[in-house]
């Protein structure tokens, strides 16, 4: 559909564009993407027409660009520049009504019954149908951006060229707006090309991505193989951290400021595991990287105070969530800086302790509710029905952990876990073999991010020695515990 080759140009004898090439095909969306100067819009511009190049090609439909006359390349190209000027005041159908400027002949115009659908349907797909009559400067600049999305779609050209759509917008217009642009794309095969300055954005919304740097081609490709970090890092020349978007297979980026401020060293210790009267807190100088199978405040991210609730047996809710956290509140425990569990056992049989290594300590707490013990391979044979019970791991570590580490660090937990049960015996009543686990255990692995770097947390590794000891002697001693405890109840 469209095909360039060699490209040069710019606005003076140096050549601000030097040889790029790439073709985009129908129903394409292709992002441009490079730092300020870098001739992303300039590139566009030359495509466009608006600058004139100084070597390479431009072919659309597989005929030279310089070939079309300005209507005829209008009925092929439409252009979504970056600011718009309004000289004169045009209601929102006028203005998207110049779309259809391409498609007039002669001298006294008169308007077609296809001009008149082409304009409906662009107001209707991008939702400005209620504005048609309202005078454009009267809109928000969302609603701004809408109409001349929709004055490009009415054109009903096969390639549109955008420059910065999303400049200025807030976030749900950049929805908005890069929604219809996609569904237009797709639905209708549209060949879209736009240039980004949004990297995140241009990798959600974009089948591909070119990466400029000083006028050249850095890289090409999709978003999975452009947004990396090391080149992003050597493009922009700024520490970024690559991560997948949490609903669809596309890389996201976050910047990593290069922040010069002292912070406080710290550490947990076991002493800051503190027994309440139907709870277990701990509450850290500074936020610690956690992740955890929690009830509330699952996954990733930082939290300052962690909690292990006890309850009831006959404890029943039909939401947990919600009434755990007017639990939190109500011992004024912030919701967004906390991580809690809940157990059926009493906070007092907890078993904290703290090991120590060359690199430095961890901090492990477990409390062991096995009346619902599971061997995990019969579970398939098991009713699906609530069973009282819990095993609820902490471990804290006064280290730097990778990404790689604390995935590591949950796998040599549950193991250390699991080889407990089956030392102190534990049986799955409804199988009658060696439970490994509950049908409720939750884990959590918090570090300082302070410290020695522990990229492993494997069984060979200090760490993970540490964890596998430390875990498997925490959950025998609070198996013991909840022995004793249902013992003296009997």
């Amino acid at each position: 559909m469209l095909q360039v080759d060699e490209v040069s140009g710019g606005y003076g004898k140096e050549p601000v564009v030097r040889g790029v090439s790439f073709h985009v095909e129908k129903g394409e969306v292709l992002g441009i993407l490079g730092p300020n100067g870098s001739g992303k819009s300039t590139l566009l511009k030359i495509i466009s027409g608006i600058l004139p190049k100084q070597g390479g090609k431009v072919t659309i439909d597989g005929k030279s660009a310089s070939a079309y006359t300005q209507k005829q390349f209008a009925r092929k190209v439409a252009v979504l520049p970056q600011l718009h000027a309004h000289a004169f005041s045009h209601t929102v159908k006028d203005t998207v009504g110049l779309g259809r400027y391409p498609h007039q002949t002669g001298l006294f115009s008169s308007w077609s019954d296809q001009d008149e659908r082409a304009v409906q349907e662009a107001m209707n797909y991008t939702g400005i149908t209620r504005y048609e009559d309202t005078p454009i400067e009267l809109l928000s600049g969302g609603e701004q951006q809408r109409v001349f999305v929709a004055q490009a779609l009415a054109q009903e050209a096969p390639i549109l060229l955008l420059d910065e759509p999303t400049n200025h917008l807030d976030i749900a217009h950049q929805q908005q707006l890069l929604d219809t642009i996609r569904n237009q794309a797709h639905q209708k095969g549209i060949t879209v090309v736009s240039v980004f300055h949004d990297i995140n954005l241009a990798a959600l919304y974009c089948d591909r991505l070119l990466l400029m740097k000083n006028g050249e081609v850095a890289a090409i490709g999709t978003p999975q193989e452009v947004v990396l970090e090391q080149e992003i890092r050597s493009v922009y020349e700024a520490r970024v951290k690559t991560q997948p978007h949490p609903e669809m297979p596309k890389p996201q980026m976050t910047l990593l400021p290069d922040l010069k401020e002292e912070t406080e060293q710290f550490r947990i210790m076991k002493e800051d595991v503190k027994i309440r009267e139907d709870h277990v807190v701990l509450q850290a100088q500074q936020p610690l990287k956690t992740i955890s199978s929690a009830v509330h405040n699952a996954g990733m991210g930082w939290y300052r105070t962690f909690i292990n609730r006890g309850v009831r047996h006959d404890y029943h809710c039909d939401d947990v969530q919600s009434e755990l956290a007017d639990y939190l509140l109500s011992y004024d425990y912030q919701l967004t800086d906390t991580v809690a569990m809940m157990t059926a056992v009493s906070p007092e049989y907890v078993n904290v302790q703290e090991f120590k290594a060359e690199f430095g300590s961890i901090v492990i707490a477990v409390t062991v509710g096995i009346g619902n013990a599971v061997d995990v391979s019969k579970a398939w044979q098991r009713e699906e029905l609530p069973y009282i019970g819990t095993i609820n791991t902490w471990i804290f570590i006064n280290g730097l952990l990778s990404e790689e580490a604390f995935v590591q660090a949950m796998i040599t937990a549950t193991e250390a876990k699991t080889k407990a049960l089956q030392d102190e015996e534990v049986i799955d009543p409804e199988s009658k073999t060696i439970a490994t686990g509950t049908s409720t255990d939750s884990l959590l692995i918090a570090s300082t991010q302070q410290g020695a770097s522990l990229p492993y947390a494997g069984p060979i590794t200090q760490l993970g020695k540490l964890i596998g000891r430390g875990v498997y002697e925490c959950t025998v001693h609070a198996i013991h515990s909840y022995r004793q405890a249902k013992d003296e109840a009997e």
